[in-house]
């Protein structure tokens, strides 16, 4: 059956059993991975369960908080059935290309198979070193395992495809970064971890071999239907350029910067993969840049649907050897393949755009109002979620609120005049459908660096269970959680983020 997101728990599997692994990955050739354990840590402490996840995994929540479930997300003891291995990859970061990457500090212990028949990867990240490490020390610092366990679960409750966050677990040691910090361990449950850069460390070594056995399991795992296509390693390009082109207009959406798109991070399966150094945007601006490690802006907000179609065609170079023997051949589909990306991402944009402001039907000059208006937030300093949000409330009449946002409120109206006559063609009642597709809570960038600085460096977990339990219902109003919805005070503002390597 097609691969889909999880929707909602399923019943746990019978109590007290550990995870029952089907591990398909692991019966490749050994040339895709390298087998070993995850190295033990001293002193394994659950501070984080993700029980619904769990259950819709088919997975029993009371084992995984126990004793040996412990061990499990810690990397102390692997249970019955699972096969740990470290997957290769390459990877072209920042334009660069590395022929050797593979997982450096995680470790896919096992696949599960849901009640609904998703097969799901369980990783562990920051479980020791590789043999693809070079010369890391494998561990994850507690602060990016948070930030990650935080970043992917609000993804998911806003309906984008993400990798998710089982568990996070502290480990009782340091790890050396600037400085010493404590050790954690994230679960990460995946569709799958293949990746671009995993075509790229085939391609690069020439091996068409494994590259057909990557393709036909991808093909297997994401789109089973391209078995039966007259060409299914084109069909399986088709695929992946269709979910990126849909996923990056997701992630537009919501002001979302993924902040290091290197070929090794965009997952065929359609998923956000790799949380490092991601923020949302505060005020909007389309050269916004978050990342410490992105100094030229490769990776800012407004580039992000050209890097996706750039790395795509790095792995449509990958698929030429199986589109065709021969080359010209197989070049002229690749490109016919590739050039589906730009409609495809521009009609989920124009689509998602459109339901942010309560319109349902495209007219002609419905561009020119989208693009007024970014020009109005980009020169107003306006904030990107609370804009749109507060649009809700400007279809029931209410502007003060909106106006407030911008640094000339009256620099507004003249374009709330086109947008209401173009809204009443659309008909009374448009407020309660926009609140439902305009967050008024996302992970803002202050908040997520308060709750993992009040862990780190107090032990203090109640601003992050406090800011999960906000973003779990993002597109509803929540009374006396105010602070969570505004914008950072000058003060707090985050101007950069970090990667967690």
């Amino acid at each position: 059956m097609p691969d889909a997101p999880l929707l909602a728990p399923a019943p746990p599997a019978e109590a007290g059993r550990p995870p029952r692994f089907d591990n398909s990955y692991a019966r490749l050739p050994e040339r895709l991975f390298a087998r070993l354990p995850p190295t033990p840590v001293p002193a394994p402490r659950l501070l984080r369960l993700n029980a619904p996840l769990a259950g819709a995994l088919g997975l029993d929540p009371a084992w995984l908080a126990s004793p040996a479930g412990v061990a499990m997300l810690a990397g102390n003891a692997m249970p019955e059935g699972a096969e740990p291995i470290a997957q290769a990859y390459a990877g072209h970061q920042f334009g660069h290309f590395v022929p050797s990457l593979g997982d450096g500090r995680a470790i896919l212990i096992g696949e599960v198979v849901t009640p609904e028949g998703l097969r799901r990867d369980i990783q562990l990240k920051g479980s020791g070193p590789t043999p693809f490490s070079r010369r890391g020390d494998g561990r994850a610092a507690l602060g990016p395992v948070l930030r990650e366990y935080i970043v992917s679960e609000a993804m998911a409750a806003l309906g984008i495809p993400t990798t998710r966050s089982l568990a996070a677990v502290a480990t009782g040691d340091w790890v050396m970064r600037d400085d010493a910090l404590p050790g954690a361990v994230l679960t990460r449950i995946a569709a799958s971890h293949i990746r671009v850069g995993t075509f790229q460390y085939f391609a690069a070594r020439r091996d068409t071999e494994a590259l057909r056995i990557l393709a036909d399991h991808a093909i297997a795992r994401h789109d089973p239907a391209a078995a039966e296509a007259a060409n299914p390693a084109l069909a399986l390009l088709d695929g992946v350029v269709a979910r990126q082109a849909s996923l990056v207009a997701r992630w537009m959406l919501v002001g979302f910067i993924h902040g290091v798109m290197n070929t090794d991070n965009c997952a065929v399966s359609g998923e956000t993969i790799d949380y490092g150094p991601c923020a949302f945007l505060d005020e909007y601006h389309p050269e916004k840049v978050f990342s410490s490690i992105d100094r030229i802006g490769r990776y800012a907000y407004g580039n992000q649907p050209g890097i996706a179609h750039w790395n795509l065609a790095r792995l449509a170079e990958c698929l030429l050897p199986l589109i065709a023997e021969d080359e010209d051949k197989a070049l002229e589909l690749a490109r016919a393949s590739l050039a589906g990306f730009a409609p495809r991402f521009g009609a989920a944009w124009r689509e998602g755009l459109l339901g942010k402001l309560g319109l349902t039907e495209e007219e002609e000059d419905d561009e020119a109002l989208v693009q007024d208006l970014f020009t109005l937030m980009a020169e107003g300093g306006a904030d990107f979620t609370l804009t749109f949000r507060r649009l809700c409330d400007a279809a029931e009449g209410e502007d003060a609120a909106l106006r407030s946002l911008f640094a000339e409120p009256a620099a507004v109206d003249p374009w709330l005049v086109r947008w209401r006559a173009r809204l009443a063609r659309e008909g009374a009642g448009r407020a309660a459908a926009m609140r439902a597709v305009n967050p008024a809570y996302i992970p803002r960038n202050h908040l997520v660096e308060e709750a993992i600085a009040a862990a780190v460096q107090r032990d203090d977990l109640a601003p992050f269970e406090a800011l999960l339990a906000v973003l779990e219902r993002p597109f509803e109003d929540q009374p006396g959680r105010e602070r969570h919805a505004e914008p950072p005070r000058p003060e707090e503002r985050v101007l950069q983020t970090f990667c967690g390597t």
